[in-house]
């Protein structure tokens, strides 16, 4: 088994979209050895409470999140996760394009996490970065379910990456 067991999330709005994760979600994040969150946490307490379950915490900004979570967070968070140089930024803008964009915007990554949108993504751009959005584990808009992603990276590959259905 082994490897660096991760879970992705974006888009929780905790306390205005949703009050709290749901348990499933809560504990996939307690189970997991690091947590990406791709923005619009919207609350420092919430942030708070993400970083102590958490064994580690890697997140950036979203468009939702006020002056004190930009003062804690970055724009763009960047780690090297078991050979694997992981990137997390909240928008990447349109999804036309939306490939050739990020391979030019984030030369040096192999993953690039994403939200905004609440629309779970999948793809490969042309330089081969998988770019990943995990949906929302609170607010599924227009989707047919509230979603998150956990993945594992060994020995500089990610794999077992599983979209899973939030289930209320």
């Amino acid at each position: 088994m082994g490897g660096v067991h991760l879970v992705l999330l974006a888009d929780t709005h905790v306390p205005r979209r949703a009050r709290d994760l749901p348990a499933a979600v809560w504990a996939a994040v307690e189970a997991a050895d690091v947590v990406v969150h791709a923005g619009d946490w919207v609350s420092e307490q919430f942030f708070d409470e993400l970083s102590g379950r958490s064994r580690r915490l890697v997140g950036c900004y979203g468009n939702n999140d006020g002056a004190e979570l930009r003062l804690l967070l970055p724009r763009v968070a960047r780690v090297d996760l078991a050979g694997v140089r992981l990137a997390v930024v909240h928008e990447t803008g349109q999804a036309a394009g939306r490939e050739r964009r990020c391979d030019v915007e984030h030369p040096d990554v192999d993953v690039l996490v994403f939200g905004h949108s609440h629309i779970p993504w999948d793809t490969v751009t042309p330089s081969g970065m998988r770019l990943l959005n995990p949906g929302s584990p609170t607010d599924r808009r227009r989707q047919p379910f509230a979603t998150f992603i956990t993945a594992t990276v060994r020995d500089g590959v990610l794999s077992e990456v599983e979209l899973r259905r939030v289930e209320r």
